[in-house]
């Protein structure tokens, strides 16, 4: 099982983010991030990929590389989080599940309120 927190802000759906390490932020980092829509978090981690380089020699350069898209591997959904925090939305609960679906069935069988949100937003253009 996977578990998920899950974000709620008034008028819109509830956002659901899975726990634990990214295998996308650790290969991808900057570009997993904008995907999430964490934009600051994004152009923060792609200004320290150019930097480090930049102002590091070759050995410590590819050791700090490394640690850093591990790191973003590891707290890559944290800074999603983050992000969506800055976005109005609070975190509500803490559900387990196989999959995304799963966890959102879950969750709106727990919250019913939340599912008058979702049918309006999916009808919503």
């Amino acid at each position: 099982m996977k578990i998920w927190t899950a974000h709620e802000k008034p008028h819109a759906p509830p956002l659901l983010i899975r726990e634990g390490f990214s295998c996308g932020a650790l290969v991808f980092g900057p570009f997993w991030l904008a995907s999430h829509r964490a934009w600051l978090s994004a152009a923060v981690a792609l200004l320290l990929e150019v930097l480090i380089p930049v102002l590091t020699r070759p050995p410590a350069s590819l050791v700090l590389t490394a640690g850093f898209a591990v790191w973003l591997g590891f707290s890559g959904r944290d800074l999603v989080r983050w992000c969506i925090a800055r976005r109005g939305y609070l975190e509500s609960s803490v559900i387990a599940g196989r999959n995304e679906d799963e966890a959102q069935v879950r969750l709106l069988t727990a919250r019913p309120d939340l599912v008058v949100r979702s049918m309006v937003a999916e009808a919503a253009p």
